[in-house]
């Protein structure tokens, strides 16, 4: 049972009339849910496409988002959700790289159209493919075939096409079952975009066991929390862009959070019932890698910043720059292997040749493991800053500086210096108010860096703003905006 043919089938043998979804006062039981992906799969081989053919999504999150995800891909098509949050001209840009087909989406599409042979808009035009569609012979399907396009490196440079097969998206969503104890009675909390691997692939978790999805169109820390209260949310996965943004939420006008049992990144003080989970993954990897339970428990250790370890199934090691491997606590490339791992990227044999060695993934990631396998993500290779001959992690930097009560947001990076090759700059978001004698706040800032972390790491120039970081759609800071930008 390797492909989401398989999923779906094994959902309406056994839990079909479990609530599979919950879109704002709309409900589908696995009954009718798995016969809608059917019908939405034969609707479109009815337009003629075959076996391998693209289908790009444009939508927000919604029961046809996750219908279209599983369907698509059943019926021996291709799925290509798109990043909502892109220009006109990239979306075109992933729309032709990937040849898809047809587009499937909520609003208008503007010059998008010119780049697809059919757009079907929702929810219109797709009840009535649904409505409309015949049966046709089953479609025979492999675990090895490309289940998805997910279109990624937004944070650094053009976009490649991840190629995700069932195998990978299925083996991912054992994974995560496992590593978050997921069952037939939890009710997930679909906030993150369904457009991210990391927002769609756990809801495939829950198809298996039966359990329920609630759907949020896009994130709102005050629906957020009502649809907690109201539908008794039991797991939520937001990125920690939105933890920041439920935490203040909720200390403002509580609402009823009891029923949450497990709940993404740190936020003890405000949801003190719920078990709090840490992950480390990649698009590349379908989605999760490791995970940490019940991490407000290790403060004050020598475990405090871990991720985790590797979760079942899957291999981390770290890696020197010749490919030798790293003794425990050495800083290396993080690498992982597994069922979850891409074959690569679409049409790029050279980036899948940089990126895939002996099937192991290179992350792109600096890390150390413990020697009992607990991982800590040092920096990303590319932002690690090299200041003076010395190395300079600048996740080292932005999390002592998280830690002022005046900073919301913080990105440090590395900036051209003559004197010392590199020299640390910060970016870091503060309340106007606080904004208002910038010079003193920015000494304040670096002093109480200089307490924490040795002088060759604070900061040389700190940038204040009162505007949110730019952000990718998974919710991470865009540095290279911010370098471009800087540069200008």
């Amino acid at each position: 049972m390797r492909t989401l043919a398989d999923a779906l089938a094994h959902a309406r043998r056994n839990h079909a009339r479990a609530s599979a979804v919950i879109d704002g006062e709309q409900r589908f039981d696995y009954a009718q849910l798995t016969e809608r992906c059917r019908r939405l799969a034969l609707g479109l081989r009815s337009l003629g496409l075959a076996q391998g053919d693209r289908v790009a999504i444009l939508a927000a999150n919604g029961h046809r988002y996750l219908e279209a995800f599983c369907g698509i891909p059943s019926g021996g098509m291709i799925a290509v959700p798109l990043n909502t949050r892109l220009a006109e001209a990239e979306l075109k840009a992933v729309l032709r790289d990937s040849g898809a087909r047809v587009l499937l989406t909520d609003r208008d599409p503007g010059g998008l159209a010119t780049c697809v042979e059919r757009v079907i808009a929702m929810p219109h035009e797709y009840e009535e493919l649904l409505a409309t569609a015949r049966d046709a012979p089953a479609v025979e399907l492999i675990e090895n075939e490309v289940a998805a396009l997910f279109y990624t490196g937004g944070t650094t440079g053009a976009p490649k096409g991840v190629m995700l097969t069932h195998r990978n998206l299925i083996a991912n969503s054992f994974h995560k079952a496992v590593a978050c104890s997921l069952g037939a009675s939890d009710v997930f909390l679909a906030a993150p975009a369904m457009f991210h691997v990391a927002g769609i692939a756990p809801l495939l978790s829950l198809v298996w066991l039966g359990g329920c999805t609630v759907t949020l169109p896009s994130f709102d820390a005050a629906g957020c929390l009502d649809l907690i209260e109201r539908r008794k949310i039991t797991v939520a996965m937001p990125v920690p862009t939105m933890v920041a943004a439920l935490v203040a939420e909720q200390q403002r006008a509580p609402r009823d959070v009891s029923s949450l049992r497990m709940l993404g990144h740190a936020a003890h003080a405000t949801f003190p019932r719920a078990e709090l989970a840490q992950f480390y993954g990649a698009t590349e990897t379908a989605s999760i890698v490791t995970c940490l339970r019940n991490e407000h428990r290790l403060i004050g250790t020598a475990l405090l910043g871990t991720c985790g370890q590797a979760t079942p199934g899957v291999a981390v090691k770290i890696v020197r720059g010749d490919g030798s491997e790293c003794e425990p606590e050495e800083v290396g490339e993080i690498t992982i292997r597994g069922p979850n791992v891409t074959p690569g990227y679409w049409r790029n044999d050279a980036a899948t040749a940089a990126a895939i060695e002996g099937g192991w993934y290179r992350s792109g990631d600096l890390g150390l493991l413990k020697s009992d396998g607990h991982l800590f993500v040092v920096d990303r290779l590319k932002d690690m800053i090299v200041s003076g001959g010395e190395n300079v992690y600048s996740i080292e930097v932005e999390n002592v500086l998280y830690r002022h009560a005046a900073v919301h947001e913080a990105a440090v990076f590395g900036v051209p210096d003559p004197k010392w090759g590199e020299a640390v700059h910060a970016v870091v978001v503060v309340d106007a108010a606080r904004a208002t004698n910038r010079a003193a706040l920015v000494e304040e800032l670096k002093a109480f860096c200089r307490a924490s972390i040795a002088g060759y790491k604070v900061p040389k120039q700190i940038e204040l703003s009162v505007e949110p970081l730019p952000k990718s759609g998974p919710g991470k800071i865009m540095k290279r905006l911010l370098r471009a930008r800087r540069a200008g």
